[in-house]
């Protein structure tokens, strides 16, 4: 903007709940499609409705912004996180960790009124910790796209003086949050079928990401040669389709199996091998691992075979501890040991363990 464009007006806007009076003020310029600056606890950010197209164009002739660059969604909460985006559970678990925060997620899907901030099906969307804007976003009954406040190819905007001057004639209002805390931009990582990717680097780091998306899971039986080994190749198959990639380290995710009463290395039994060879999963590999309690403590979900299994591990761990122990049967039902038994008994128990991991697998991935 020019010397002589005006200064846009600004306001104190601490990171607490502001008042009625002002959150209809802003409501109202945005849903008129004027461009407002708000804080966020990464960098100020320009705010415009995201489902009119007008708003988004005066956003991007702002910047001075490359038309096919995607703008993020800022909302007030992570229930935006409904059944339309892909790869729910995962999002949901890096919500529930980093929102409010710096954490911008690209993910497929997405409420309609999205379109016109969508790229080839994907939509940014972030939950910012600053308690005034999060106000401000949840007044509106329509979207707000939130833009790092910088011209393009600049440093974004940590000051709220430094943004009436920058954008001086384009902004109808600046709500003035103090310098930013984390003065830095969010992490973007891009979520959905086969991709785990850090597309923007910040204060979070590749590993963190992982292992808060993803779970350790851990099967238990009694012998570790039947049951549990054919229920982690079952769950290894399962994530791999829900996930999109046979590398499920990649999502964080680690599957293990153990028995109550297992030696070390016994290989599976023949029946549980021709039972997962028939379902083009090879178990030739398998060696039984006993149950080792501090291990078991470090799993975030424990599936054991049988109440009876269940009643061991919880009888060796902590009270805090045990919590992460239940039956995969989500009825609360036994699976019943095919030991001995022939093949047929063999491919019923397959059956039921691949339903019941079926089932289960709609909470992780």
């Amino acid at each position: 903007m020019s010397a002589s464009s005006p200064t846009p007006e600004s306001i104190e806007f601490p990171d607490a709940a502001p008042d009625e009076q002002l959150l209809t003020r802003i409501q109202g310029l945005l849903a008129e499609g004027r461009l407002v600056g708000m804080p966020t606890e990464t960098v100020y950010g320009l705010a415009a409705r995201a489902d009119r197209p007008e708003a988004l164009e005066a956003l991007t002739e702002l910047k001075g912004r490359d038309q096919t660059k995607n703008f993020t969604w800022h909302a007030a909460d992570s229930s935006v996180l409904a059944g339309s985006f892909e790869l729910l559970p995962v999002a949901r678990r890096l919500a529930e960790r980093y929102w409010p925060g710096p954490l911008t997620l690209v993910l497929r899907g997405g409420p309609s009124n999205l379109g016109p901030i969508a790229r080839a099906g994907r939509v940014g969307v972030r939950v910012p910790a600053h308690a005034g804007t999060r106000a401000a976003l949840r007044s509106c009954p329509f979207p707000v796209v939130l833009s790092s406040a910088n011209a393009s190819g600049e440093e974004p905007i940590t000051e709220a003086s430094e943004l009436a001057a920058r954008f001086a004639g384009g902004l109808d209002l600046v709500l003035d949050g103090g310098p930013s805390r984390l003065s830095e931009a969010s992490c973007v990582l891009k979520l959905e079928l086969g991709t785990f990717e850090v597309l923007r680097p910040g204060l979070l780091q590749l590993a963190d990401l992982r292992r808060t998306a993803g779970l350790s899971i851990a099967f238990v039986c009694t012998g570790n040669t039947c049951r549990s080994p054919m229920a982690e190749a079952l769950a290894r198959t399962e994530l791999s389709k829900r996930l999109g990639t046979e590398d499920l380290e990649s999502f964080g995710f680690h599957v293990r199996s153990m028995g109550v009463m297992a030696g070390i290395g016994s290989p599976a039994s023949a029946h549980s091998v021709a039972a997962m060879a028939d379902r083009g999963l090879d178990l030739g590999e398998h060696a039984s691992s006993p149950v080792i309690p501090e291990e078991i403590a470090s799993f975030d979900r424990v599936y054991c075979l049988t109440s009876s299994h269940a009643r061991a591990l919880v009888a060796c761990l902590p009270p805090t501890q045990a919590g992460q122990v239940e039956l995969l049967d989500p009825t609360g039902g036994d699976v019943p040991d095919p030991y001995g038994g022939d093949l047929q008994e063999y491919e019923r128990c397959a059956h039921a363990i691949e339903a019941m991991v079926a089932e289960r697998a709609a909470e992780w991935a």
